[in-house]
């Protein structure tokens, strides 16, 4: 997918209060960063930042940070979160094979919402829900590891289950037409509402894995 530039991108992400530009530097130190000890939850890929927004909005007691790769995206979601006042929600710009590097088993919740499915075989070691992304994981999460994903991709949805199943991790939650079931508060992404819209089907897992 090509991505539509965005005018002065980069002084929207070197002057936002929202964005961290040295994330790298807050490792070990992301509640500190904070100033309290909530339960820090990341989107990995968070788009234009809709979901990651509302969820901030909406649970004050819980720390966010969205996390996206590309400037331009980035920009987008900056513009839309500089209209809101928010002490629990930081933003930064990194690939997902970096999170090692960011963070030290502090994070309590994943999300990976519409994250690309790569329907190629030979591509399947860059979806984020195979087991060298899960490994990376390892290390992020403070004790249990939860992840929550969203597609719209039956064949990624069916591949994440399968990857988290066989990594050890439990499914708790599964949802195979999530518009169309009676969960209540649905907090939706971007392309989500474009995608249901569309009459997509959209699938959700919630999968936990437990440290003794």
């Amino acid at each position: 997918m090509r991505l539509r530039n965005i005018k002065n991108k980069k002084e929207i992400i070197e002057n936002s209060k929202y964005i961290i530009l040295n994330p790298k530097e807050y490792k070990g130190k992301w509640n500190d960063l904070f100033g309290n000890n909530n339960p820090i939850y990341i989107e990995i890929g968070m788009g234009k930042g809709k979901f990651i927004i509302e969820n901030a909005m909406k649970y004050k007691n819980i720390n966010f940070i969205g996390i996206e790769k590309y400037d331009t995206v980035i920009a987008k979601a900056l513009k839309k979160v500089e209209n809101y006042k928010m002490e629990n929600l930081k933003l930064i710009r990194i690939d997902a094979k970096e999170l090692n590097d960011v963070f030290n088993k502090e994070i309590d919740l994943i999300y990976l919402n519409f994250s690309d499915p790569w329907p190629k075989e030979r591509h399947q070691k860059r979806r984020l829900t195979h087991k060298n992304f899960l490994k990376i994981y390892d290390e992020l999460f403070r004790i249990d590891k939860c992840i929550i994903l969203k597609t719209d991709n039956k064949s990624l949805f069916e591949y994440s289950v399968c990857s988290f199943s066989n990594y050890g991790y439990t499914i708790k939650n599964i949802n195979v037409d999530l518009h169309n079931s009676d969960e209540n508060d649905i907090i939706t992404t971007e392309y989500e509402d474009k995608f249901v819209n569309n009459g997509n089907i959209i699938y959700k897992v919630m999968c936990i894995k437990n440290e003794v």
